[in-house]
């Protein structure tokens, strides 16, 4: 019997939602009350202690693979350490003509153990989120064959966040190695670091460096952290429940029934989903690092106003930047630096130049990203075929790039032009909603279907009550969405501008700042998606 069907998800399996009632008015109130009032040297603790019991309630005794990566890379980062240590004990009692020697004999001893280590932490990974989808295939394949033959397909429970806590864990040790940070010989403090409660579901995904510190400094909780981090939840309570899951029911009735509907209809659905993951994703990040800030702790951003992007590259430096991050430094880098990659780059130069030269290389290390993102987001081939939709726009892109620098040259464009950007963005803007359909597309086949249906079909029945009724939402619904996002439109180019809306918005005048507050609440309450025959919508990301 496989290890994790011995074990049962969490009684509280609704507080996975940072938007659940169980989690703003149960979990939450009471963790803040519990941290104000411990002593400040047990405030860390408690902390730990929290974070421990949220995983319990929202995925019960699987809290187990939390428990055992946290233990796992505790003693691997510790094992790396003492391999470093005997090193420089050794470095001082070499000649220097052996040092070099001496140096990569123990880098050998480091690699070794570190290979181990992420096969470790990602073979639990890979075994409980892809087994399933391999033994699919393989049958599929011995069926075609007309083989008599077919294996039993697995069926596990698999913890919630653990492609976070994973990617959390892998990047710990490879920066021990590196020798950017220190092992860490405190289990609690590393535990903490690996379980903080916002984080666990959805991310960001942090480096040890970025928040280990400040969770370990436990600071008290402020009037100014606990206001800001109060709006920025808030804000991200508008985008899930005002915009994303009003959204919902539109979105799975014509992907869920996509040959009911021609193709623009299907075009219409594709927004609204790119609309919602973003709104989704945002919202939680927005509810995640707002409460990171009442306790002090500053989380890195997981977005950068995407949608203004330029180019898809650009769009993938915005969207999930943590992840992106996490990607570029512990793959696309150590691909591209490998002995192999760095011949054909500089045998590559000298036959096609200095731009193309580096892009034989570049495009190993980049199939090797996209091929891991697509799979990172699910076990499915419209998952992989979406990984591979943008390595190739991307590898396109820097292909294209000095070309497309002739032709705007030869044309006199200006590329600095508000009309060309603007063309840039929208462009940039249908790429992405082409590759959001596949995304959540039921299977890659679906996805097909979709895609030629907008191009050989598009067009509009009547957009009147009585589709719009058949898709699950209204006129009403419709008008809500739009004024919402034209609030986050209006908010986005101002940050885009620089502007700080909150630093700036808590400069005002006290009766100003609570007006906003309350406008806030106000507008979240009268116009969210709840109540009598509301189905509250998971986070999105929850499931990657």
């Amino acid at each position: 019997m496989p290890l994790s069907s011995l074990f049962m998800a969490g009684r509280f399996s609704q507080m996975t939602s940072y938007f659940s009632l169980a989690y703003l008015a149960g979990f939450l109130p009471l963790t803040i009350i519990g941290y104000s009032i411990v002593p400040k040297k047990m405030k860390k603790y408690f902390l730990l202690l929290c974070s421990y019991a949220f995983f319990w309630f929202i995925s019960g005794k699987l809290v187990v693979y939390l428990a055992l990566s946290t233990l796992s890379v505790h003693y691997f980062g510790i094992w790396l350490a003492r391999i470093q240590l005997q090193r420089d004990e050794e470095l001082k009692h070499t000649e220097k003509e052996n040092k070099k020697a001496l140096k990569k004999c123990y880098l050998a001893k480091q690699r070794r153990v570190l290979l181990f280590a992420a096969v470790c932490s990602f073979g639990v990974l890979l075994y409980l989120k892809y087994t399933r989808f391999f033994t699919m295939n393989v049958n599929a394949v011995l069926a075609h064959l007309h083989l008599p033959l077919e294996f039993t397909i697995p069926s596990f429970l698999v913890p919630v966040g653990i492609s976070f806590f994973t990617m959390q864990a892998v990047s710990y040790l490879f920066d021990v190695y590196r020798g950017t940070i220190e092992a860490d010989d405190n289990l609690f403090r590393l535990g903490l670091f690996m379980s903080f409660f916002p984080q666990i579901v959805e991310g960001p995904i942090c480096r040890y460096g970025e928040t280990a510190g400040q969770l370990w400094e436990a600071k008290g909780i402020s009037y100014a952290n606990l206001t800001m981090g109060i709006q920025r939840i808030l804000y991200g309570f508008m985008k899930k429940l005002v915009v994303a899951d009003r959204l919902n029911p539109l979105i799975q009735t014509v992907f869920q029934n996509y040959t009911d509907y021609e193709g623009g209809v299907i075009a219409m659905a594709a927004v609204c989903y790119t609309v919602q993951l973003y709104m989704d994703f945002s919202g939680t990040m927005d509810a995640v690092i707002g409460t990171a800030q009442i306790f002090g702790i500053t989380m890195p951003e997981n977005f950068q106003r995407p949608f203004f992007s330029r180019s898809i590259s650009e769009f993938w430096k915005r969207w999930h930047i943590t992840l992106g991050a996490w990607f570029r430094d512990y793959i696309f880098y150590p691909v591209i630096s490998a002995r192999p990659m760095k011949k054909m780059t500089t045998a590559a130069r000298k036959k096609i130049g200095n731009h193309f030269g580096p892009l034989l290389a570049g495009a190993v290390a980049l199939f090797c990203v996209w091929l891991c993102n697509g799979l990172w987001h699910g076990a499915g081939w419209h998952y992989i075929f979406f990984g591979m939709y943008h390595f190739a726009l991307i590898l396109w892109g820097n292909i294209a790039e000095p070309g497309v620098k002739w032709v705007t040259g030869k044309l006199h464009i200006p590329t600095g032009h508000f009309l060309y950007r603007l063309f840039q963005i929208v462009r940039t803007g249908i790429l992405v909603v082409i590759g959001e359909l596949f995304f959540r597309a039921e299977r890659l086949k679906a996805g097909f279907v979709m895609l030629r249906s907008m191009i050989t079909d598009f067009h509009f029945t009547t957009l009147d009550k009585a589709l719009l009724s058949k898709m699950g939402i209204d006129a009403y619904d419709l008008l809500i969405v739009g004024i919402t996002l034209l609030i986050v439109l209006a908010i986005s180019i101002l940050n885009e501008k620089g502007i700080k809306i909150r630093e700036t918005l808590a400069k005002q005048p006290v009766v100003l700042r609570w007006a906003v507050l309350y406008g806030l609440i106000l507008f979240i309450v009268i116009f969210g998606a709840y109540g009598l025959g509301y189905i509250p919508v998971d986070p999105i990301y929850a499931n990657f």
